[in-house]
């Protein structure tokens, strides 16, 4: 199924799908940062956070995939949100270009045909120079991920089609293939599977997308084990990739670099005594977004890494 159904989440951990739901910058939750389902109460209104109990409820899905919308909303998300999801043959053509590059030679894990692509089965080689933990450490950023369709390829994103592990044509389904050509036990394959996930990121203005995308990077990893070990992860293991992931993949504005409907008084303000008897609020600023470096072990703003700075 494409559809990931949050119950079934909430039925393996609370825990775990709390993790999924964390914004790590405000240490609080995801929030909507859309007015789709304002219909449904004030608690879902765009600044309002995201909770399990809200979107786990028998009488209606509310978390799907834009396939899965009704037409008119997803016309109505592209007309207001620029909301518009590229067909998994473009995102293998540009996430072809991109090991291109680092691979200088083309047709390294897929061969485009008529929008479509032919999956290159023999194990990849490696350049002069370069190795597999090499290309498993190389991080890659997904903008304006939506739903996350160039780091996995789950199913196409527009036609809803499944698409098999051995076909999947993300950058994160490529490192984890490259894993699993080059490690023989259990231990090392997890060891390299948390490091390609390290090293893989993106961020998305609206909540429900954030939350698939985090589903599908989640679910990833879990259909990658049983496929590769036989087994289901455990809590422990599940855990750590969701932590990675709630830290990876996380809820920003692209053009302000911060998080959508958050504030904290501006370093430029002061309250006064009148501010206070008033009831005046103080100037508020926009809190900038954080994302983990896990080679360093810290937390660093977003938008210092644009400027070439670190905090």
């Amino acid at each position: 199924m494409i559809d990931i159904l949050e119950q079934e989440i909430a039925d393996m951990s609370k825990a775990l799908f709390n993790v999924l739901l964390k914004d790590r910058t405000t240490k609080k939750n995801i929030c909507w940062a859309t007015d789709q389902f304002i219909s449904l109460g004030s608690d879902y209104y765009p600044q309002e956070p995201i909770t399990q109990n809200l979107i786990t409820k028998e009488e209606i899905q509310i978390i799907q995939p834009r396939v899965s919308k009704a037409i008119e909303e997803q016309n109505r998300r592209t007309k207001e949100k620029a909301e518009v999801f590229t067909p998994s043959w473009i995102c293998n053509e540009q996430n072809n270009l991109v090991d291109e590059t680092w691979f200088g030679r083309k047709n390294v894990f897929s061969i485009s045909t008529d929008q479509s692509w032919t999956t290159v089965e023999e194990k990849i080689s490696f350049p002069e120079g370069k190795t597999w933990k090499s290309y498993v450490d190389a991080r890659r950023l997904e903008i304006s991920c939506g739903e996350a369709p160039y780091l996995v390829s789950r199913y196409d994103t527009v036609t809803g089609q499944e698409i098999s592990i051995e076909n999947r044509i993300g950058l994160l389904d490529r490192k984890l293939r490259i894993v699993n050509e080059n490690t023989t036990t259990e231990d090392e394959w997890l060891k390299w599977v948390t490091r390609a996930y390290e090293s893989t990121y993106g961020y998305e203005y609206q909540g429900d997308n954030i939350l698939i995308a985090r589903e599908n990077l989640l679910y990833t990893f879990i259909e990658n084990m049983q496929a590769r070990w036989g087994i289901a992860p455990n809590d422990k293991q599940l855990n750590r990739i969701a932590r990675i992931i709630s830290w990876n993949i996380w809820q920003m504005d692209g053009i302000t670099m911060t998080v959508p409907y958050s504030e904290r008084p501006s370093a430029m303000g002061q309250i006064t005594l009148f501010d206070s008897m008033d009831g005046a609020a103080a100037e508020k600023e926009a809190i900038p977004c954080r994302i983990y470096d896990w080679r360093a072990d810290r937390s660093l703003e977003f938008k210092s890494l644009i400027k070439g700075e670190s905090s």
